[in-house]
């Protein structure tokens, strides 16, 4: 970790987790037969770390992550996102948690095609019912961030893949959230392109202070992260 970096994470108390999972185990039953995805998972992220998940198709990885963005109830244990039990929240509390505290990126960007990049960043924000015109100002300036000031007004269709994934990265942080969570969100990339957005995602989590999970086969990302979290078996098996 870069000695910027260190201090940042040192000024946002990294001793409280802005994310953790206590015991939890999730379990899926189809008629006789009981799948266990996971089991006594504990796990937590600091404030501004940067934290790899990695292990095999069908290690439990992205149902961790689910889990973690109050995605998905876990059938035991807790979930706890910026000092809140989510599963002793209502639906609605939920949602406003997630739409505060979590920023997403997915493997496919989920951009909305009827919009350009510059509505699909400030749509956060216009379901928080904020300023119109202000949410669009905050767009703008995330979308210069992440390199994108000239394809503002250019809708999903008319982006490269490596520019969706930046308009994604946008959307995720225009709310100033506490965490990001990104499931292999280079996974439709080249090299080249893929190497880029990894080099972005590290860099706005430096000037940001977001804490970053990213659930990865890519070991190239995940040795750039601070920490390596291996899933095998549903269970834990470094920190």
């Amino acid at each position: 970790m870069n000695e910027q970096h260190r201090n940042q994470s040192m000024d946002a108390n990294p001793l409280t987790p802005v994310v953790e999972c206590v015991d939890v185990s999730m379990t899926y039953s189809e008629g006789r037969l009981t799948v266990d995805v996971l089991r006594d998972i504990d796990f937590s992220v600091n404030a501004g770390e940067q934290v790899a998940v990695v292990g095999t198709s069908g290690s439990g990885k992205s149902t961790l992550l689910h889990l973690l963005g109050g995605l998905a109830e876990p059938s035991a244990g807790r979930i706890v996102i910026d000092g809140q039990d989510i599963n002793r929240l209502s639906q609605s509390a939920r949602g406003d948690l997630r739409n505060r505290a979590l920023g997403f990126v997915y493997q496919f960007h989920h951009l909305l095609p009827e919009f350009t990049a510059l509505e699909n960043v400030a749509m956060p924000l216009w379901i928080r019912k904020e300023d119109a015109n202000e949410s669009l100002r905050q767009a703008e300036e995330i979308l210069v961030k992440v390199g994108l000031e000239n394809r503002m007004t250019h809708k999903p269709g008319e982006l490269s893949g490596g520019e969706r994934q930046r308009a994604a990265m946008a959307r995720a942080l225009v709310t100033k959230p506490k965490c990001i969570m990104a499931d292999e969100p280079t996974g439709n990339l080249d090299a080249k392109t893929a190497e880029s957005i990894h080099q972005l995602m590290l860099s706005l989590n430096c000037e940001f202070n977001t804490s970053l999970i990213v659930v990865t086969h890519d070991m190239n990302l995940a040795r750039k992260m601070e920490r390596i979290v291996g899933i095998e078996n549903g269970c834990i098996v470094n920190k």
